[in-house]
């Protein structure tokens, strides 16, 4: 695989391969687009561990450990929120990386503080957690497969980080 050809989700588990390195997601709009991207690759039960679809509050509260006073002031869809989903989802679930999402993919459910395509993806492996705010304007299901593969990318970039500062 080239990686420069090579899919996100190929690159993402060539990484985790040579690093034996274990993921988890912990996913909301996406509604586990991530985990099946992840498990389209042959050879991802390596280090695909699970992963988890946390669309109500209560469920990202009981499996990921978000924080109810982090819903409460910043709200689900939230840089705060989705930093919590990764970080905390990656310690729940026993794992180095968890790759997180959470957002509005419309058509509604959006205010004019929040709208539709509001979406926030996180990646976090050890004590470093990478948040990114996307701002989509494709329908439901092409807000939902941007979101998977930016999703994806992002824990790529975490990961080559940290392998490059090992170097």
């Amino acid at each position: 695989m080239n990686g420069n050809t090579a899919k996100p989700e190929e690159r993402l588990l060539a990484l985790l391969l040579s690093e034996n390195l274990t993921v988890t997601t912990a996913e909301s709009c996406t509604g586990g687009l991530i985990a099946s991207r992840i498990v389209d690759v042959p050879g991802a039960s390596a280090a695909f561990m699970q992963g988890l679809v946390t669309y109500s509050n209560e469920a990202k509260m009981r499996y990921l450990g978000v924080k109810e006073e982090t819903l409460r002031a910043h709200g689900a869809v939230s840089g705060e929120t989705a930093y919590e989903m990764a970080f905390f989802g990656a310690k729940t679930a026993g794992t180095d990386v968890c790759i997180a999402s959470t957002g509005i993919a419309g058509p509604g459910g959006g205010t004019p503080e929040k709208p539709v395509g509001l979406i926030y993806i996180a990646a976090a492996a050890g004590d470093k957690c990478l948040v990114r705010e996307l701002h989509l304007h494709g329908t439901r299901r092409e807000n939902r497969e941007k979101t998977a593969g930016e999703a994806l990318l992002l824990a790529v970039q975490l990961l080559e980080s940290l392998v490059s500062a090992k170097a």
